[in-house]
């Protein structure tokens, strides 16, 4: 087992006691009595920003459909590896065709890919709107120095991370003068916030949608190399087997009509940032629309 197997499994077991807690959070909720009818389901998530939000709706409604829920909070390579290994069953965090192309292509024998629930995701670096000269990655290069020839960064396991790596490392677009620091969503977030406070130039590695675009005035910079590739969407995974074992739940991941949630999605993402915890953001927001959110069930499964 080399060093990198290592790691993810350190990751993983990590993640599986985590599970634990995270999955108790949805227990005593409406499907519980039915809970041992339609089984158990694991959801990976990545810790990012529109993810959680759906993935604590999913978790909030298949409950009160009548399956038992865990969700788990893993770094995005292994979230990947969890699924390709049956350790999780679905994961709402893909984005393809090119952020998370290697991750698609290492794994897709054993994957499910059920098609996009957002379209129009955008990928790119990010700066406030009041630094009116900066537009381009070629502005934002051309003056590097106001910016401490530094970028901002997320998990180092992103996709957007390797491009933005790449992009230096070739010195695409003059970035090569650049070093990208690495963190987190949450700590991406409060160098944002600190700098506007400021209104001081920083520049981070960015993605809409993202609750920063609502609190904040951003620009993602045009990217005329096509870095960070075309917009992109995000997609529905779910391991090899679930249907055969679980038709119901792979149904419901299957034929839920996604595009019609994205307002309740939307509002745990809100609620969270200001500061609910995930589970009850959701448990709130499925009660304000539970009829719509019925309404975009398949057929025959439903909410009680």
């Amino acid at each position: 087992m080399n060093n990198t197997t290592k790691m993810m499994r350190g990751i993983m077991l990590v993640g599986l006691i985590l599970v634990f807690v995270t999955g108790m959070a949805f227990a005593g909720g409406a499907g519980e009595a039915a809970a041992d009818d339609l089984g158990v389901v694991r959801i990976g998530y990545v810790e990012w920003d529109r993810e959680p939000a759906h993935t604590f709706l999913i978790g909030e409604v298949m409950e009160r459909i009548g399956f038992q829920v865990e969700v788990l909070s893993l770094a995005n390579p292994a979230m990947w590896e969890a699924i390709a290994v049956g350790d999780i069953d679905a994961h709402v965090s893909a984005w393809l065709p090119a952020t998370h192309e290697a991750f698609w292509e290492q794994h897709s024998e054993v994957l499910v890919d059920l098609g996009p629930h957002f379209t129009g995701a955008g990928l790119g670096l990010v700066v406030p709107t009041y630094l009116e000269d900066i537009n381009s990655i070629e502005d934002l290069a051309a003056n590097a120095d106001m910016f401490d020839n530094t970028i901002t960064g997320i998990d180092p396991g992103a996709g957007m991370m390797s491009q933005t790596e790449g992009a230096i490392d070739d010195d695409v677009a003059g970035l090569g003068v650049f070093t990208l620091t690495e963190g987190s969503d949450a700590s991406m977030m409060g160098a944002l916030s600190d700098a506007i406070s400021r209104e001081e130039p920083i520049v981070v590695t960015g993605w809409d949608p993202h609750i920063k675009f609502a609190r904040f005035d951003l620009k993602i910079l045009e990217d005329t190399n096509n870095i960070f590739g075309d917009e992109e969407t995000i997609n529905t995974i779910v391991r090899q087997g679930l249907q055969e074992e679980n038709e119901m739940a792979f149904r419901f991941f299957d034929e839920t009509d996604w595009f019609a949630l994205h307002e309740p999605i939307n509002e745990i993402m809100v609620l969270s940032a200001d500061g609910t915890r995930p589970e009850a953001a959701a448990a709130q927001v499925v009660d304000e629309y539970f009829d719509a959110i019925n309404a975009a069930l398949p057929s025959g499964i439903q909410m009680q």
